[in-house]
C-alpha cells in the first residue's frame, strides 16, 4: 500500500498520479508512432502504479520501468508533448530517489 508520505515532500501517491497525468496528457498531441508506442507503454505502467493500492517497492518498481520506457521515446516535434515528457522524467527521478 502506498503510504502517504515518502521520505518527504510531496506524497508518493501525488507524485504517482502527476506521472501518469503528465503521460496521459501526451495521449492525444500530435506525436509520431515510434514515440506514441513508447509512450502509451510508459502511460499503462504509470496508471497501474498510481490506480492500484501497491506496496512502495512494487509502485517504484513501475516506475522504474516508466522511465526505461521513457528513455525509448528519444525526440518528439510537439512541445507540449516534449514538456510533458520533461515532467514525467522529473518526477520519475523525484519517486526514484525517494
Amino acid at each position: 500500500m502506498v503510504p502517504d508520505h515518502d521520505d518527504g515532500g510531496d506524497s508518493l501517491e501525488l507524485r504517482l498520479n502527476g506521472l501518469y497525468a503528465a503521460l496521459e496528457a501526451t495521449s492525444e498531441l500530435p506525436i509520431d508512432r515510434e514515440a506514441n508506442r513508447w509512450l502509451g507503454e510508459a502511460e499503462a505502467v504509470a496508471r497501474d502504479a498510481a490506480m492500484n493500492d501497491l506496496e512502495t517497492t512494487v509502485a517504484r518498481e513501475r516506475v522504474r520501468e516508466v522511465d526505461r520506457l521513457l528513455s525509448e521515446v528519444g525526440e518528439v516535434d510537439s512541445e507540449r508533448a516534449r514538456e510533458r515528457v520533461a515532467e514525467a522524467k522529473r518526477l520519475c527521478g523525484e519517486i526514484l530517489e525517494g
